[in-house]
């Protein structure tokens, strides 16, 4: 496990938990520290024991990393995956037959991970589709996408459609009509 997944996953199961957003926030930051590092940098500061130097890398993910960068899959991971596993009992057949979920919101308005993030969750899960329905700019509350956002957000997707073949990334919006 690479140590950007070990830390979208750590995200994803604090989410899937019900943590405090700001738990699951700050190992989303730590991804975009660490996908925004130029090559070779992460190996370097972990070598060198400068990792939590870094903005954004604390004692709780800089031990994610490490121990992703050694092999292992990171002891949190591993906790919460137990911690957070919701027995599906009687469900199992009718889960096993969902191919994709229709209304999600991204962190481009007020949804709790990024795009990317959610659409290899998706794919982990068997989906074969998401469809993306951030607020439209009405509700400003939501930090609804105005046609500049929505175009940027388009991109995105396109480019994540490409990279998650054959997994499909679908679009739309949810349009929020107030009176």
């Amino acid at each position: 496990m690479e140590p950007l997944e070990a830390l979208e996953r750590v995200a994803y199961l604090q989410d899937r938990g019900l943590l405090p957003t700001q738990k699951t926030a700050a190992f989303l930051k730590a991804a975009d520290v660490v996908r925004n590092l130029p090559e070779g940098e992460l190996e370097t500061r972990v070598m060198a024991g400068t990792l939590t130097d870094l903005p954004g890398i604390g004692a709780s993910t800089g031990e994610v990393i490490v121990q992703a960068m050694q092999g292992r899959v990171p002891d949190r991971i591993a906790r919460l995956e137990d911690e957070t596993r919701i027995p599906l009992g009687h469900g199992a057949g009718l889960r096993a037959a969902i191919k994709g979920d229709c209304h999600t919101h991204s962190t481009w308005s007020d949804g709790g991970a990024s795009i990317a993030t959610m659409a290899r969750a998706a794919s982990a899960l068997g989906h074969q589709y998401l469809v993306v329905t951030d607020h439209s700019p009405r509700l400003t509350v939501a930090h609804g996408l105005n046609r500049d956002r929505l175009l940027a957000q388009l991109d995105e997707i396109a480019a994540l459609n490409e990279e998650l073949a054959p997994f499909r990334i679908l679009t739309g919006i949810e349009v929020d009509i107030l009176v």
